[in-house]
């Protein structure tokens, strides 16, 4: 099916799903990473050590994560950018995952939200490539 085949409200829904959870779950993580990272990811890690630096490190991420939030919304809303949406949040997903695997490696079990974050990316990833292939032009 391609997405001039995309013939109903229900298809394109379909279509943009993973996007729209994608960007549901990617925006808030952003936000508590970069407006409010001491007092969130302090009760997350439970430590308080704070420096600018590391204050830095998450704003920038909290960039990064919106950017891309920004263009899967942009994929959602103009068709001819939907594949390369689709493609970045793929790229997106299996990279997070990527580097939860070799900390997983490395460092060892984490807890439970970070492993759950580890399904969720795994799940988005391989939903998003069905999607592809399913709905490319």
């Amino acid at each position: 099916m391609s997405w001039k085949n995309v013939n109903s409200l229900k298809d394109l829904k379909k279509k943009n799903l993973h996007l729209f959870i994608s960007i549901c779950i990617i925006v808030p993580v952003a936000i508590v990473y970069g407006l409010i990272p001491n007092s969130i990811l302090g009760e997350i890690f439970k430590s308080h050590l704070w420096i600018p630096d590391l204050a830095n490190v998450f704003r920038a991420i909290m960039g990064l994560y919106i950017a891309m939030s920004v263009f899967w919304i942009i994929g959602t809303i103009k068709p001819r950018f939907w594949v390369a949406a689709t493609l970045s949040n793929i790229l997106f997903m299996i990279g997070l995952a990527l580097g939860r695997i070799a900390s997983i490696v490395l460092d060892g079990i984490p807890s439970t939200i970070f492993l759950s974050g580890l399904i969720v990316e795994i799940i988005l990833a391989a939903w998003g490539t069905i999607n592809l292939k399913k709905y490319k032009l």
